[in-house]
């Protein structure tokens, strides 16, 4: 998911309910940080999830740089 950030990833889950994603960054020793998780309800990835993700992984890399 390097359009989101480097080191980005995510888990795709498929179940009889549908298909999940979690979008995480495991790049930090202190911890892995889940930047969002959501059903897909489409084929694509909204541009809103990817915007939120983007927004928490530029937060989470302004704040571990204070």
């Amino acid at each position: 998911m390097s359009s989101i950030g480097q080191g980005v990833r995510e888990i795709r889950i498929r179940s009889m309910d549908g298909a999940f994603r979690v979008i995480y960054v495991a790049k930090f020793e202190s911890a892995i940080y889940v930047l969002h998780c959501f059903q897909k309800k489409t084929q694509t990835t909204s541009k809103a999830d990817m915007d939120l993700a983007r927004r928490r992984y530029q937060q989470l890399i302004q704040d571990s740089k204070s």
